[in-house]
């Protein structure tokens, strides 16, 4: 006899949200990676929320940029709001076995990646004065995209200064990324000025 587990249900249910500003759609979109394909709605509330629970605090999800940007707001309110961005296509549902998980939805990841790679700049940049470089080894493995995308910001500011922290991530890097740092590298050498 089989004892396949039925899915877990969802409905959707954004109330009176019907439009929500930049700001909460990055926010929402932040506060989702951190639970990407392993976490769902009312755990993404949580986090906005600010919530104590365990689950959120074990997992470290407290760290978020985005914890309690909600914390205002009911739980209901803030999943309406998640609903909402469900609904216009940031975020979707994937089921995993038979629990419904949050993913990106195109549109949604072009917004957090631009976010995320400009945390990851403002991370950098604060190094620069420390001149501790461990960060970054949390580069590695990243999405690749994303990476390029902050390789990109960092050749725009036009500061040799990340030079340093570059080679030091260039070591721990696949080839593939390694030759686009040293591009950035090169360019910083050539038309970089120290900020």
């Amino acid at each position: 006899m089989s004892s396949k587990k039925t899915r877990v249900r969802y409905q959707l249910d954004s109330g009176v949200v019907k439009y929500l500003i930049d700001e909460e759609i990055r926010s929402i979109l932040r506060a989702a990676d951190e639970l990407i394909a392993i976490g769902g709605r009312n755990l993404l509330a949580k986090i906005l929320k600010g919530s104590k629970d365990k689950k959120v605090l074990e997992h470290g999800l407290n760290q978020c940029p985005a914890y309690g940007y909600y914390q205002d707001l009911t739980l209901q309110e803030i999943t309406n709001r998640i609903d909402w961005m469900i609904e216009k296509d940031y975020l979707e549902i994937e089921y995993r076995e038979r629990l419904p998980m949050l993913v990106f939805s195109k549109r949604g990841w072009k917004i957090e990646r631009e976010t995320y790679a400009e945390e990851l700049l403002q991370k950098l940049t604060k190094l620069l004065e420390e001149k501790d470089y461990s960060f970054v080894q949390e580069m590695r493995d990243r999405n690749r995209g994303m990476i390029l995308l902050l390789l990109e910001k960092i050749r725009q500011t036009g500061n040799a200064r990340f030079i340093p922290p570059l080679k030091a991530w260039q070591v721990i890097e696949y080839r593939k990324v390694q030759a686009e740092i040293q591009k950035v590298i090169d360019y910083l050498l050539k038309k970089g000025t120290i900020f």
